[in-house]
C-alpha cells in the first residue's frame, strides 16, 4: 500500500507522520500499540524520529505498508487515537538531519541557457549545504538574508539515500535510494561571478548556505512508489504565478549518473540528501530579471511527491 513519510511537531512534540489513503497517520503513537508489535514482529518498535528509522531502511520499508494496513484495520475509535487532522501539523523538514545535504548545479539545459551556460557540464557539478540550519519544513517562513537582494526560486528533485554506498555502479546506484522528496534551493544571486572577477567562481556559501535557503518536504515518498523518477513533473508558483514548469526527463546528469559519480567521491550514508538540479523558469534568468520580496508565497510540486509551501519574510 501507497504511503508517503514525513515529521512534524505535533502540540510541540516532534512525531514521525504518515500519509496514506488521504489520512494523517501519528506513527509515533502507533508503533507505541503492544497488539500491532506483536501482530508484525515489530523487534525494532521505538524509534524518536525518522532520522533514525532511515538507519535501519531496509528493515522498515517491509514494515511500513503492513503497518498502513494493519491500522486501516482498528476501529473507528481507536483510528482516531492516531489520525492528524492537516492543521494540527506543523511540518519539519522529513529528516532532522542528514549527515550531508549535496547539490547540483547546471543540470538542466534549459537552466544552463538561461544562465548563459554555454558549455554543457563535463561531470556533474555538485555543492554543499548545511543541513541543520539550511533545512526548513513545508509551511515555514524564511527570512531574506540581509546581505542580498536578488533572492531566487529553484523546485528540485530531492533523493534521499537509504543505505551506506561507495563506488556504486549500475542498478545498485539506484537500489541505494530510499525515496524522493521536493526542495526549494533558494539562490542569493548577487554573487554570480562577472568577468572581472569570474576567475574564482561562483561565492557558494554566500549564494547558497544562508539560514532556511533550503525547504524541503513535506514527505519522502519511498522508491518503490515512484516507478519513474526520470519522467516528473516539476512546478514552482509564485504568488499563485507559474514560474517553473518542466519534468525531470530533461535532466543532463541521471538520478543514476548522479549517485556514481558522487559515490566514487564519498561514502553516500543512510539519510543523505541530494537535491538534483532545476529547471528554467528562475528569477534570474527573465527579462527583466525577477527576485523574491516580503511577504512573497512560493508553492513547489512535483508530480506524486506532494507541495511544499514556502513564505518570504
Amino acid at each position: 500500500m501507497k504511503y508517503q513519510i514525513g515529521s512534524g511537531l505535533v502540540s510541540g512534540k516532534e512525531r514521525i507522520i504518515l500519509y496514506a489513503r488521504g489520512k494523517y497517520i501519528d506513527l509515533s503513537t502507533v508503533l507505541s500499540d503492544a497488539r500491532l508489535i506483536e501482530a508484525l514482529s515489530l523487534h525494532q518498535a521505538k524509534q524518536a524520529s525518522l532520522m533514525q528509522m532511515m538507519q535501519h531502511w531496509a528493515y522498515w520499508r517491509a514494515k511500513l505498508s503492513s503497518i498502513v494496513e494493519y491500522w486501516s484495520g482498528y476501529s473507528e475509535q481507536d483510528r482516531q487515537q492516531s489520525q492528524l487532522g492537516a492543521d494540527d501539523i506543523h511540518w519539519l523538514p522529513p529528516l532532522m538531519y542528514p549527515n550531508k545535504l549535496i547539490c547540483l548545479g547546471a543540470n538542466y539545459n534549459d537552466h544552463n541557457a538561461e544562465m548563459d551556460n554555454i558549455k554543457p557540464p563535463k561531470f556533474p557539478y555538485c555543492f554543499l549545504k548545511p543541513p541543520t540550519t539550511t533545512l526548513v519544513g513545508s509551511g515555514e517562513t524564511v527570512l531574506l538574508p540581509e546581505y542580498a537582494k536578488m533572492i531566487d526560486w529553484e523546485v528540485e528533485l530531492a533523493v534521499v539515500i537509504g543505505q551506506r554506498v561507495r563506488h556504486v555502479r549500475g542498478e545498485a546506484a539506484m537500489a541505494s535510494i530510499a525515496g524522493y522528496s521536493i526542495v526549494n534551493d533558494i539562490s542569493a544571486r548577487d554573487w554570480v561571478p562577472k568577468e572581472e572577477h569570474s576567475y574564482f567562481g561562483l561565492d557558494w556559501v554566500m549564494s547558497k548556505d544562508f539560514d532556511g535557503s533550503a525547504p524541503m518536504g513535506p514527505f519522502i515518498t519511498p522508491a518503490e512508489f515512484v516507478q519513474t523518477p526520470q519522467a516528473l513533473t516539476l512546478t514552482l508558483t509564485v504568488n499563485g504565478q507559474m514560474k517553473q514548469h518542466s519534468n525531470t526527463a530533461s535532466m543532463v546528469f541521471s538520478i543514476q549518473e548522479i549517485i556514481e559519480h558522487l559515490s566514487t567521491i564519498m561514502t553516500l550514508e543512510p539519510g543523505d540528501v541530494i537535491a538534483t538540479g532545476t529547471p528554467s523558469g528562475v528569477g534570474y534568468g527573465r527579462k527583466p530579471p525577477e527576485f523574491l520580496r516580503p511577504g512573497d508565497r512560493m508553492v513547489a510540486e512535483i508530480e506524486g511527491l506532494g507541495r511544499l509551501e514556502t513564505e518570504i519574510k
